[in-house]
């Protein structure tokens, strides 16, 4: 984008994205429905206010495109942003009912049995970090994909409406600038999903640009934005992207995405869960507490297993020994704390159908560990 672009007034390339949302929306080469992407984050909240525009501004005889808004809940989101999202979205469900608008509000979350503590806790897969990010697949890319994937099997193709933005960090730009737009349209096709394409109505904003729009124009759904600047003063930054492929998990869990999973063990250290205990949020200081102390006992040899789940005793390339999954016994010290933290908190933290599999994971490994004792 020219320099000459970023110097026109915001409020008047804000009417050019609402504009060319609406004339996509209305666009007769592609009817298939919209999937917004919704973290409750700045970039998918400006995506989703021009979105509700456009759709105000086309009169009801031509709101023939269906349009989801899709949040994903890992199950373990800070508490604090969770609360924000569910805010955001029953005032958007609200305005929807009363206007009759084309519109489904949808939270997908992981399948139980892959889930963070299921995963870390029932079949004791070691914390995270930036070689093992196990995480985001399955909690983010998984359950999201599986919504679209189900749109493209009904209507043969879906388009993902995302904000992302060029100016949001180097690798973002990187990605942007690999896919060209499918001719004669402003779509991507998606790298992994077959039949989902990519609109990017916000490509070119700047960080300070979205603020301005955010501070400028109020929610169309109602009220204002001010609950999403303290959310962000309070955690200090930047939240964890949006993330649909293995190209865009990276970009989870770094020094520059701040809000996500309060248990996210990848980061030195969790800013946005001590940004909130700084402005006062004491209640999450047992959270932090733990978090540093998975980070802690992940490479504690006598918590780990020798062979992997496998049954195989493995080695790297110079013969370091690779331990396998967390004990049975380090898995119920790990519920336990949890359990003591939860309490503590006063928060649900690990849900009982959750803590019903981790148990019954547990019985079968055990009974399988003594089958091959009595066999030898």
């Amino acid at each position: 984008m020219s320099q000459e672009n970023f110097e026109r007034p915001v409020s008047e390339r804000w009417q050019e994205i609402v504009q060319l949302v609406k004339d996509e929306y209305l666009s007769t080469t592609q009817v298939h429905p919209w999937i917004v992407g919704f973290s409750g984050g700045k970039d998918s909240t400006v995506v989703a206010h021009a979105v509700f525009e456009a759709l105000l501004a086309i009169p009801p005889s031509q709101r023939t495109r269906h349009v989801h808004i899709v949040s994903n809940d890992t199950m373990v989101e800070s508490p604090l942003v969770m609360a924000h999202l569910d805010d955001v979205t029953a005032k958007i469900q609200d305005a929807v009912d009363s206007l009759d608008l084309p519109l489904t509000i949808a939270r997908t979350k992981p399948d139980l049995d892959k889930t963070f503590w299921v995963l870390l806790i029932g079949k004791g897969y070691p914390s995270p970090n930036s070689q093992m990010r196990w995480c985001t697949d399955r909690l983010k890319i998984q359950p999201t994909s599986t919504y679209i994937k189900d749109n493209i099997s009904k209507f043969g193709a879906a388009i993902v409406v995302l904000g992302v933005r060029r100016l949001e960090s180097i690798r973002r730009m990187m990605t942007v600038d690999k896919y060209e737009n499918v001719r004669g349209t402003n779509l991507n096709e998606h790298s992994s999903i077959a039949g989902a394409y990519i609109f990017r109505p916000i490509v070119d904003l700047t960080t300070d640009d979205v603020w301005e729009i955010l501070g400028s124009f109020p929610a169309p759904w109602g009220g204002t934005h001010q609950k999403l600047f303290q959310l962000y003063r309070d955690a200090e930054g930047g939240e964890c992207p949006v993330v649909l492929s293995k190209d865009e998990a990276p970009g989870c869990g770094t020094k520059n995405s701040r809000f996500g999973c309060w248990t996210c063990t990848v980061v030195e250290k969790d800013k946005s869960l001590q940004g909130f205990i700084d402005s006062g949020q004491h209640a999450y200081r047992p959270l932090v507490a733990f978090r540093d102390w998975l980070v802690e006992i992940r490479n504690d040899p006598t918590r780990r297993s020798a062979i992997r789940r496998n049954g195989r005793l493995t080695f790297d390339a110079t013969g370091k020994h690779i331990p396998g999954p967390f004990t049975i016994q380090a898995r119920m010290e790990i519920l336990e704390r949890l359990l003591a933290v939860q309490a503590e908190f006063g928060g649900c933290l690990i849900t009982e159908d959750e803590q019903d599999l981790i148990h019954k994971i547990w019985a079968t490994e055990l009974q399988q560990e003594e089958r091959l004792a009595n066999a030898g």
